[in-house]
């Protein structure tokens, strides 16, 4: 647990205070306290304090500053955006020629190469990170299909697992190259446990072991794409789920 964090400007911002609510057996609160953070000599951990009651001007000045403070800001957005919300950012990038890292023993251990890939799908959210990929070239739609991600360090359903990847600690649409970086600069080290990524002969391994040697090296094969039962809009909503 940290008291310092990012805050919406980018500046760091450090936990100071916190408000208690009290309610009913319905859920209403009833009844509110706000108490001092203190920071533990030993242990350096945010301690809450003793409390006071908090009055109503007090309780509006402090939503008045939070709500000023989250409030979005007006901003132009690229054309690879296609959705945006308090608690995610979703974007596209077209098919291209990208590098990928491996790490991986069943690949003859540390391999690197410009490889092509699908179209993708990212997105950044409060509660995770996930990439899904979809055919052609063109902007995907509301009701484009989406597909399994064919990259080794991703989970069923399009979730990454981040590792030691290093991404930013904001989800917006000025941090998604950091979250793109995030994902490509790192080492593929092994499928993760789960369904198939790719519809490939003798599976993953011979897949990237064939892309590595530069085996399509016209464009990516998009026949080897694992459909999903989720369309971008579902994707851009939370709501993807299983295979087809």
């Amino acid at each position: 647990m940290t008291s310092i964090v990012t805050g919406p400007t980018g500046a760091d911002i450090a936990l100071r205070s916190a408000m208690l609510l009290y309610a009913s057996e319905d859920g209403a609160a009833k009844y509110a306290t706000v108490h001092p953070v203190l920071v533990d000599p030993k242990t350096a951990r945010p301690v809450i304090g003793a409390g006071q009651p908090l009055d109503r001007d007090a309780l509006l000045l402090a939503l008045r500053q939070i709500n000023e403070a989250a409030a979005p800001k007006a901003e132009f957005l690229p054309g690879n955006v296609i959705g945006l919300s308090p608690k995610a950012v979703t974007w596209w990038c077209p098919p291209a020629l990208r590098r990928v890292f491996f790490r991986c023993e069943e690949l003859d251990g540390e391999r690197s190469a410009i490889v092509p890939h699908p179209g993708l799908i990212f997105r950044a959210a409060v509660d995770g990170f996930s990439v899904f990929a979809v055919k052609g070239a063109a902007r995907p739609l509301p009701d484009t299909p989406v597909f399994e991600p064919p990259y080794f360090n991703t989970w069923d359903h399009g979730r990454i697992c981040i590792g030691t990847a290093r991404v930013p600690k904001r989800i917006d649409v000025k941090s998604i190259a950091g979250w793109e970086a995030g994902f490509f600069d790192s080492a593929f080290t092994h499928p993760n446990a789960g369904g198939k990524r790719v519809s490939y002969p003798n599976g993953e391994y011979a897949f990237w072991r064939d892309m590595l040697d530069g085996r399509f090296a016209e464009g990516y094969p998009e026949e080897v794409l694992v459909p999903m039962k989720a369309s971008a809009q579902q994707v851009v909503a939370g709501k993807f789920g299983g295979r087809v």
